[in-house]
């Protein structure tokens, strides 16, 4: 993205200063949407309520986009498993949300959710315990996939799994929680899962207000995590991870801890993951062991590949165009899409192995 700014710059403006003034530029934009949606419905300029509620829903995209970018784009760690991450951290807001549904006990909280009523429990599962605090279910869904993520990664890099076998792992791995998660005796909601949230923070969340809070929340997600990103790859941990990607024996042979190094970004990415997952739930309504499907995780590499992969830029571009184009194609041939990104995918594999922005960066050369 730099280099785009670069070749396009007048002289004496530094192409970092442009590349994060077209970023403030592209979130000022986005964050007028709930504002046009609260015009008059006669008003040319207002956005309806579907318009904020999916766009919501794609800048949470782009959060995972972002994620997996920072670990494969930067460190080489090509993981089909991130979905799993993703889905932890709407489950742990889930469980929060679902405590907030049905009579109340006597401490004002409910006694347990409707889900557990029907399928007959007698009491609450330990592992529900606090999640009637927002904090807590907050703190969840950055804890819980960032403990996976570092068991994963510290048992597979301490054992130099890397590569395709260490992508199989990840997707395996995402699979077997799916499978799991479909049981009615994990306490989940089974295959149902969970959906029919009624409040947040005391907001109904069926509210315009409810909306734009969600939106802005996840807006504010989406820029922190694009600055924190930006950040660490532009330190020395950066350089060391860009090293470890295009030589890994070699920096192993300077004396650098790999297994360390790849560990940090992997259990970051998989936190970001979980906080993106954390705000798609109330977004959307519903989170289900659907989510945890090896095809979400892999859908999400393809983003990254198509916006650009090892650009940051790149991989928020890519969710939102490939969405976008999912959201339009499926409104009328929902049984083309699969063809459409399998297509996509070849497309850009061979044509623009840099992505979009490596197309943005020949034409501005």
């Amino acid at each position: 993205m730099s280099e785009i700014a670069a070749a396009s710059a007048p002289r004496g403006i530094p192409a970092r200063l442009l590349v994060r003034g077209a970023i403030l530029a592209g979130i000022a934009v986005l964050a007028l949407l709930p504002l046009l949606n609260q015009l008059p419905l006669g008003s040319a300029l207002r956005v309806s309520d579907f318009t904020v509620s999916v766009t919501g829903k794609w800048i949470c995209y782009a959060v995972l986009a972002l994620a997996i970018d920072l670990a494969w784009g930067y460190a080489g760690i090509l993981s089909l498993g991130h979905g799993a991450f993703f889905a932890l951290g709407g489950y742990a807001m889930g469980m929060h949300l679902m405590r907030l549904i049905g009579p109340r006990g006597v401490y004002g909280h409910p006694v347990l959710p409707d889900f557990m009523v029907f399928l007959g429990y007698r009491e609450l599962p330990w592992y529900w315990l606090g999640f009637d605090h927002f904090p807590y279910a907050m703190l969840m869904a950055l804890l819980v996939p960032g403990a996976l993520a570092f068991v994963v990664g510290w048992l597979s890099f301490r054992s130099r799994i890397t590569g395709v076998y260490f992508s199989i792992l990840t997707q395996a791995m995402t699979y077997a929680l799916m499978l799991a998660f479909f049981r009615n005796d994990m306490g989940f909601g089974g295959n149902n899962g969970f959906t029919d949230f009624k409040e947040l923070l005391g907001v109904p969340l069926n509210t315009q207000g409810a909306r734009a809070g969600l939106f802005y929340a996840a807006l504010a997600l989406l820029a922190g995590s694009l600055f924190l990103c930006r950040h660490v790859v532009s330190t020395k941990l950066g350089r060391v991870l860009v090293a470890v990607r295009d030589a890994e024996s070699r920096v192993r042979f300077l004396g650098y801890s790999v297994t360390s190094f790849k560990l940090a970004v992997f259990v970051l990415s998989g936190m970001m993951a979980g906080l993106a997952g954390a705000l798609y739930v109330p977004l959307v309504g519903i989170i289900n062991p659907g989510e945890f499907a090896p095809g979400n995780s892999i859908e999400a590499v393809i983003w990254v590949a198509v916006g650009g992969r090892g650009t940051l830029v790149g991989a928020v571009l890519g969710a939102f165009s490939v969405n976008a184009v999912k959201t339009w194609l499926t409104s009328f041939a929902p049984d083309l899409w699969l063809f459409v990104l399998g297509g996509l995918f070849v497309a850009v594999t061979l044509l623009l192995p840099q992505g979009l922005v490596g197309l943005f960066r020949r034409r501005a050369r």
